[in-house]
């Protein structure tokens, strides 16, 4: 990674689909250089991708396993090893387990726990002190609409998506006073492999809910990063309408509704 270019410099997790994708490719839009992560093959692509989208951008990639601390340090040793400063960090990279909790596989949930809340935590401590130090820094943390309501048949993977919305939310106003700003966006349903890879496909919500366009919600999150904002529910108007609606009804008939979308077996 080069250090003679006059860009900002930006780290994104889990940027080999999805959202992730579309948020690197928002951060070259938008002026940075991009070093993007995630543990599958096709981030090795990823690149040359950024580079259709902002040529002059210097992109780089880093196959990582970021549920194990040693994956996580070798990531911003990667990020910091030509002496460079990195400008934002957009901690995205997650899983998701659906079903049952009875039945629900106990090594696949705490290795969501590892990448989903612990990797945050450790990336963001990196990050965030080395942001103190220069002054400034931008963290754009990935929520989920999960965080703002009972999520039954997602039990453990809402509970992750909680942790991470307080920890951005506290982290704001900690860090804020030292120049570093902190936002967090919260995506509802959107049209990515996150359904597939939860073994969420036989559920309502994975066939019959209205999903967003992950582009959409990149441009979104990224637009709030830069304005500084504390936190934006991204997609469409309808997915807004169910983050407002997430604050003012009583959680009983949310977590009653929620259950029908991702109960097992519901799409039949």
């Amino acid at each position: 990674m080069s250090t003679d270019t006059p860009r900002p410099f930006a780290v994104v997790t889990g940027a080999s689909t999805g959202i992730g994708l579309e948020l690197a490719k928002q951060f070259a839009s938008g002026g940075y250089d991009v070093l993007v992560a995630a543990e599958d093959e096709r981030i090795e692509g990823v690149p040359a991708q950024l580079l259709e989208v902002e040529p002059r951008a210097v992109v780089d990639a880093v196959r990582v396993d970021l549920s194990t601390a040693a994956g996580v340090e070798g990531l911003w040793e990667r990020a910091a090893r030509d002496g460079r400063a990195v400008d934002a960090v957009a901690l995205h990279a997650g899983v998701g387990v659906g079903g049952e909790f009875t039945a629900t596989d106990l090594e696949a949930e705490l290795h969501m726990i590892d990448l989903n809340v612990v990797s945050f935590v450790h990336l963001a401590k990196l990050a965030s002190r080395a942001m103190v130090q220069r002054g400034e820094g931008r963290l754009l943390f990935t929520s989920s609409l999960a965080a703002r309501v009972p999520a039954p048949y997602q039990a453990v993977y809402g509970a992750t998506k909680a942790f991470v919305q307080s920890l951005a939310q506290s982290l704001r106003q900690e860090l804020g006073q030292h120049g570093v700003s902190v936002t967090a966006f919260l995506p509802g349903p959107t049209d990515t492999e996150f359904f597939e890879r939860a073994g969420m496909e036989d559920t309502k919500m994975a066939h019959t809910s209205a999903k967003d366009d992950p582009a959409t919600v990149a441009e979104q999150a990224f637009k709030a990063l830069q304005k500084g904002r504390d936190h934006v529910v991204t997609g469409s108007v309808g997915t807004k309408l169910q983050g407002a609606a997430a604050n003012l009804l009583p959680n009983s008939p949310m977590a009653k509704g929620q259950g029908k979308l991702a109960e097992p077996g519901s799409a039949d």
